[in-house]
């Protein structure tokens, strides 16, 4: 899929140029296509330079927190909530501990560190799946959960916002928070419906109505503040709350004696590692997009949607959030491109800029997860999953406009 989409980025902006020079008489549509190559890539690459000292800090961060144990108790947090949504699991199983690690690493925003522990968390249930070609009930609701998880500390998205000059990085966190919950909901519902699952037992109504209560009580706080203090007061709780968190983490290691400088290298040695990985997809992607925005052909389906939205006389600026959003379910490397594309056109403090931001952090890339998690333990009969995971994607995407709109509108 994702290998057919960058082609057809080429493909489909070549024919703009065509189009632009056969048409319009624009024959130097070429040259700008062609200096916006290497505009990108040298792009990717600063993006990436500028990553590796978060990933290094947050990858020590974590390991820092699975020695010291507060990952783990952090886990154990939900255990409760997780016994009961997966039943078919028996307790002390290997897939419970997996499933649990996974989730609270996409709740920190790792998701690089949580991508290989849900798999083996998959891999764990399948053992206990006895159609090993036709995913079960708990590896649905898994995937639908991992693709729409909960993020409460979206670090890359701060780099990254961070990194295209945003005066406050973090000023997304609140909007992100409540977007991402709306997709996590919304898929939970989705395979509970499907799959007729009661979530009115008393325990997991108790975790999401708790849930639901904490998000509905920042809404309505910070939607009663004034533009100057909202920004002040949700950027005083996102940098409290990753403050907070970072001395959790390093006061449980150090009372467990850990060596906690050492720990610290040897995660952010990981980090460095990944971010080095990551600069031929940047690379890639960032470029595919360029040639694409530069040839008009992505402002073409833009001016679409503004037109749609003046005819429908509600405001448009959503619409340039629009690249984002319709990549995200599609390609995680491709969302983060259109995002740092928007900012660099836009303005990493424009309302497209933080927009994006949020479009980025309210869901994931469904389509991969479905391949990548499914694909690694053979499963070719997914049964409802996609269509339970793009749910779960609309639910975010209009969440994201809404309370953009509300903080920074």
């Amino acid at each position: 899929m994702l290998n057919r989409i960058w082609a057809a980025f080429f493909f489909v902006g070549f024919a703009a140029c065509l189009a632009q020079a056969l048409v319009f008489g624009n024959t130097g549509i070429f040259q700008d296509v062609v200096s916006s190559t290497f505009d990108m890539a040298k792009t990717a690459f600063e993006i990436a330079l500028g990553l590796t000292g978060i990933l290094c800090l947050w990858l020590g961060i974590l390991r820092l927190g699975e020695a010291g144990g507060s990952v783990d108790a952090l886990a154990r947090l939900f255990r409760p909530l997780f016994r009961r949504l997966f039943p078919s699991i028996p307790a002390g199983h290997p897939a419970e501990g997996s499933i649990l690690m996974n989730m609270a690493a996409n709740v920190l925003g790792l998701d690089n560190a949580a991508t290989p522990i849900g798999l083996k968390a998959m891999n764990e249930m399948h053992g206990l799946n006895p159609a090993k070609d036709t995913a079960s009930d708990d590896q649905i609701l898994f995937l639908v959960i991992n693709s729409s998880s909960v993020t409460l500390l979206p670090v890359t998205i701060f780099t990254y916002r961070a990194q295209m000059g945003a005066a406050d990085p973090t000023d997304v966190f609140v909007p992100i928070l409540i977007a991402t919950f709306c997709s996590t909901m919304t898929g939970l519902l989705a395979v509970a419906a499907v799959q007729r699952r009661n979530l009115l037992n008393g325990v997991v109504a108790a975790y999401i109505g708790g849930m639901t209560a904490l998000v509905a009580a920042l809404v309505l706080y910070f939607a009663r503040l004034d533009e100057e203090t909202l920004a002040s007061r949700s950027a005083l709780l996102a940098n409290g709350a990753i403050l907070s968190l970072i001395v959790v983490f390093l006061a449980a290691a150090v009372r467990k004696r850990v060596p906690v400088y050492e720990v610290f290298v040897d995660g952010a040695k990981e980090g460095f590692r990944v971010a080095v990985r990551i600069i031929p997809y940047l690379v890639a992607m960032l470029v595919a997009i360029g040639i694409l925005r530069s040839s008009g052909a992505l402002d073409l389906l833009l001016d679409a949607a503004r037109a749609g939205s003046a005819a429908l006389r509600i405001d448009a600026r959503w619409v340039d959030g629009l690249p984002t959003a319709l990549m995200k379910p599609l390609s995680g490397s491709g969302a983060r491109g259109m995002l740092i594309e928007t900012m660099k056109v836009h303005g990493a403090d424009s309302f497209a800029g933080r927009l994006s931001s949020v479009l980025q952090g309210s869901t994931e890339t469904t389509f991969y997860v479905l391949a990548v998690y499914f694909g690694a333990v053979g499963i070719r009969k997914t049964r409802h999953a996609m269509a339970c995971g793009l749910a779960a994607d609309l639910a975010g995407i209009v969440a994201a406009i809404f309370v953009s709109y509300v903080f920074f509108g």
